[in-house]
């Protein structure tokens, strides 16, 4: 194998492939990224066994065809320190070089036949979406996903497909999120029948393509796995087992006490007012009432803190206590400058609502 490299894109695409490679697994090899170059094509790959990547890079050129697997975070460590615009590949049986202008470097590697199969080749999407707003909604809703949890099916996002919108929901039994993206074309009828629930770590792939404004995500089911193809990147994920809460159940559809709120002014007031929080005393309160919002915290090994803010709410007041950093969690990723906040009882969770498309659910505290 012998290939010249484009320095430059080649450390983006390591990037993303190294966000794929476990820092600890029984399998060397899984360590590394598989090197392939056939028909002027060069391809490189990683896995986890869980999830797999392979992203053809056109910005290099064959000059002889082969197969290669080596170490993936050396490889990427020499790729970024180099400052070279071009680096010159070449793998024997065992050993990988890497020249650039001033330097050489040789790395022990594997056999490319020893590398797990990974990707699900050329198949017919059962849905597209624009890749930029699949982003977004993944920014939405990525952060309410469990991140250790006994009940696996929280640890990834729920993907509904209904006439021309997307769903995304993601709950760690204590919030949920739902984010919603306009569909490129109608899906297929599997899709609309099928609850999928794709890992976080998928999510998060997504999420780090670069967006254009042109580019669209292709995916297709297949089994137990999902196949997510956009451009020159191809992820196969398998996907979570478990049965997704009713999340429908938890939205509440009866609350009486509604105010619209700035984005900007509530997440500046949560801030300050979580800054005396502590351990022992997580939750902010909300105090509701006319003409006004007050948060406030009492920490008795802190001390206080009350930001007021006046709102036009002509209802019956309400306190009601949060988790501040899960406020600020929503606050950060809101596509519009004000959003709906409806509450019910104190013992009810708040709801969250942001444009048409993202809505969030959070359960209230006890704080005494």
């Amino acid at each position: 194998m012998n290939i010249n490299f484009n320095r430059s894109a080649l450390l983006d695409c390591l990037g993303l492939l190294t966000s794929v490679v476990p820092n600890r697994t029984p399998k060397p090899i899984l360590k590394c990224v598989l090197i392939s170059a056939k028909d002027k094509l060069v391809r490189l790959s990683a896995t986890d066994l869980e999830v797999g990547i392979t992203y053809a890079l056109s910005q290099a050129e064959v000059i002889e065809a082969g197969e290669f697997v080596v170490p993936a975070e050396r490889l990427a460590a020499i790729v970024r320190e180099s400052t070279d615009e071009v680096l010159r590949f070449s793998a024997g049986e065992d050993t990988c070089q890497v020249r650039g202008c001033d330097s050489e470097f040789t790395i022990y590697g594997h056999k490319a036949d020893q590398y797990p199969a990974v990707g699900a080749g050329e198949t017919k999407a059962d849905v597209e979406v624009a890749l930029a707003e699949l982003q977004t909604g993944i920014q939405q809703c990525l952060f309410a996903t469990a991140k250790e949890s006994s009940r696996y099916a929280l640890n990834g996002v729920l993907w509904e497909a209904k006439g021309k919108k997307l769903s995304l929901v993601a709950t760690d039994g204590r919030r949920l999120a739902r984010s919603r993206a306009a569909l490129a074309g109608a899906a297929s009828e599997r899709m609309t029948k099928e609850k999928m629930i794709v890992p976080s770590k998928a999510m998060s792939l997504i999420e780090k393509l670069h967006s254009s404004d042109k580019d669209n995500v292709s995916l297709t089911l297949l089994n137990n796995q999902v196949q997510i193809r956009c451009g020159h990147v191809e992820i196969v994920s398998n996907l979570v087992e478990g049965n997704f809460p009713k999340y429908e159940d938890i939205i509440p559809a009866d609350y009486d006490k509604k105010l619209t709120l700035s984005v900007e002014a509530t997440l500046s007031a949560v801030r300050r007012c979580a800054l005396l929080t502590t351990d022992e005393s997580r939750g902010i309160k909300i105090a509701v009432g006319k003409g006004a919002v007050v948060f406030s915290c009492r920490a008795p090994e802190a001390g206080d803190a009350r930001i007021e803010m006046a709102a036009d709410y002509k209802g019956e007041p309400i306190e009601i206590g949060f988790n501040p950093h899960f406020l600020i969690d929503a606050l950060r990723v809101m596509p519009t400058a004000e959003f709906e906040f409806e509450l019910g009882q104190p013992d009810r969770p708040g709801l969250i609502k942001s444009g048409a498309n993202f809505l969030y659910v959070l359960m209230p505290l006890n704080l005494g």
